[in-house]
């Protein structure tokens, strides 16, 4: 029997996992999955939770609850050496130690890229990680709870503004929700009014949303503007500095938030920690089936590799030596083509080819508002935002999640937006220790 070892439980290893439990004979193979969080977690709907339009935990799908067959070992992969097939795993609590496998899958995630701008590490956020998505939240309802005290000056400005760096789509998407979150607050804060909110978004490019073509790309930023969005093309973050935000067009102004999603980085066990074969960006080099290969196109033994962190090659791609992009909707069709073709190699089959035809992209830009494109035909508004929603309660995994999701925009239709903020979590034995002593 075969040991085949996942590394990370996210999109494209949850799915391989899933499948092979659904797929696998029971005396075919041996499944471990190794993640240092017990649950996979639905990017697509982080900036919903920022804007408070999906409960936190529901986006976050439990692995023992629906990996039952699988073993699941809660740490992380800190080197993985394929010349001896074996992992090594750092778990929070205990030493370091070794897993052995003959098979091995990597689909370990990508992280969030940052630059060394000053004040950059001090004062961002990134939005990658369901926690991150509640801070974002929570800091924005507690931000009015401040300012609404405070007279009109520079403390009560700088509260209110709210920056993010990079317009793709979580940058963009976070933008519109948390910008349609903010104008909703007002109505329960007379002491605010919509001239006290600023939204800036910060693009290096002459554009945003490069997954759709321009001219979609220059409606979302009128649209943007228009409910009072202020968006910055061709412009770099240069300095955050104590939250004093510096651009490269020589703009300057104080933000209390500032939300990083200017792109993704290879994971750092797969770009420093793995004598597997890696292509100039340090993602694992595979061939389209999933394989990985070294750089003479040598297929490396019982390795491969999907996500985020691997070369996959686009066939249906215009360009000739196209990667599939790195996103949700590519992680969790490899991870189900990856299931299958381990599969079919155990039982003496050839691997297939990853092929994805694109069925267009959908973004949302705030309650209501979103924008979907398929090549030529482009839709906006509130059909957009339906088809959106649509689509992303379709594509979470389990029923059990589309369920709770459901629920969530429901009760909201008749009850209205929860503007509760939960910022005290962060430190919670305060009450106790300073026994409700406030300080002066």
């Amino acid at each position: 029997m075969k040991d085949i070892v996942i590394v990370g439980g996210g999109y494209a290893g949850f799915y391989t996992a899933w499948k092979l439990e659904k797929k696998l004979r029971s005396s075919e193979a041996r499944v471990t999955v190794i993640d240092p969080r017990p649950y996979m977690t639905y990017q697509p709907f982080l900036p919903e939770v920022a804007a408070g339009s999906v409960e936190a935990r529901h986006v976050a799908v439990p692995l023992r609850r629906h990996l039952r067959r699988t073993r699941l070992i809660a740490g992380a992969v800190t080197r993985i050496d394929h010349a001896s097939r074996t992992v090594t795993v750092t778990p929070k609590d205990g030493g370091p130690f070794p897993i052995s496998y003959d098979i091995i899958a990597v689909t370990a995630g990508a992280v969030t890229r940052t630059f060394p701008i000053p004040g950059l590490l001090e004062e961002a956020i990134g939005l990658k990680q369901i926690e991150e998505a509640v801070a974002i939240r929570d800091h924005i309802m507690t931000a009015f709870d401040r300012a609404s005290v405070l007279p009109a000056g520079p403390e009560r400005s700088k509260l209110l503004t709210v920056t993010f760096v990079g317009g793709g789509f979580s940058g963009v998407e976070g933008f519109g929700k948390t910008l349609s979150l903010a104008m909703a607050l007002l109505k329960s804060y007379p002491e605010l009014a919509p001239t006290d909110i600023a939204f800036h978004l910060v693009e290096a490019q002459g554009r945003i949303l490069p997954e759709v073509t321009a001219g979609p790309g220059r409606w979302v930023v009128r649209h943007l503007e228009k409910r009072g969005g202020r968006i910055h093309l061709n412009a770099q973050l240069q300095s955050a500095v104590g939250g004093h935000v510096v651009l490269s067009t020589g703009e300057e102004y104080d933000s209390g938030l500032i939300v990083w999603v200017a792109g993704n980085a290879a994971n750092p066990v797969v770009a420093t920690h793995t004598d597997l074969p890696l292509n100039e960006r340090g993602l694992v080099r595979v061939r389209a089936d999933l394989r990985v290969e070294d750089a003479d196109g040598v297929v490396v033994t019982d390795a491969w590799a999907a996500g985020d962190d691997a070369a996959v090659p686009d066939l249906v791609a215009p360009r000739a030596g196209a990667l599939a992009v790195p996103n949700a909707q590519h992680a969790v069709r490899q991870g189900k083509r990856l299931a299958k073709n381990l599969i079919a190699t155990l039982r003496g089959q050839e691997p297939a080819d990853y092929v994805h035809h694109n069925l267009g992209v959908v973004a949302t830009l705030g309650l209501g508002r979103g924008i979907f494109q398929y090549k030529k035909i482009v839709i906006t508004g509130f059909p957009a935002w339906v088809m959106h929603r649509g689509y992303h309660v379709l594509a979470v995994p389990t029923w059990e999640r589309k369920f709770r999701v459901l629920l969530i925009w429901i009760s909201a239709v008749f009850a209205g937006r929860d503007i509760t903020s939960l910022a005290s979590v962060k430190d919670p034995r305060r009450a106790f220790l300073t026994g409700g002593k406030v300080d002066e």
